[in-house]
């Protein structure tokens, strides 16, 4: 049994992913052909873009990844985000932990060299 739920998908869809692949590819290709200024270059592609964007909305994946954006923002805002003296203390706490096992491996990498160099007899 397949727990996986298949989307129903339209010819339309694909039309419209085409579509989408053409424009982005129209920026490409432009960006290339035509002497432009930055600033025109900037607003084309821009609008290029948010054409896109747009036609790839109107799409049954592109819905599904709207509503999924909007459920994410939603628990966004749920999160209790730490307060500055929280961020610091954790920061701080986490560069004294590496810097104590900075030396840790550093003395073991101290002893391991004496204790080969003593059995290999090569003064390292």
């Amino acid at each position: 049994m397949s727990a996986v739920s298949e989307t129903p998908k339209s010819g339309l869809d694909l039309v419209k992913w085409l579509l989408v692949v053409v424009i982005l590819s129209l920026i490409v290709v432009g960006n290339y052909i035509y002497e432009l200024s930055t600033l025109e270059r900037a607003i084309a592609i821009v609008v290029l873009v948010a054409a896109a964007g747009f036609i790839a909305a109107q799409t049954t994946k592109g819905k599904i990844f709207l509503n999924f954006a909007k459920e994410s923002r939603t628990e966004v805002r749920k999160v209790v985000w730490p307060t500055r003296q929280e961020t610091m203390q954790t920061t701080l706490v986490v560069i004294v932990a590496t810097i104590i096992m900075g030396l840790i491996l550093w003395g073991l990498d101290a002893i391991l060299l004496r204790v080969v160099s003593f059995f290999t007899g090569l003064g390292i």
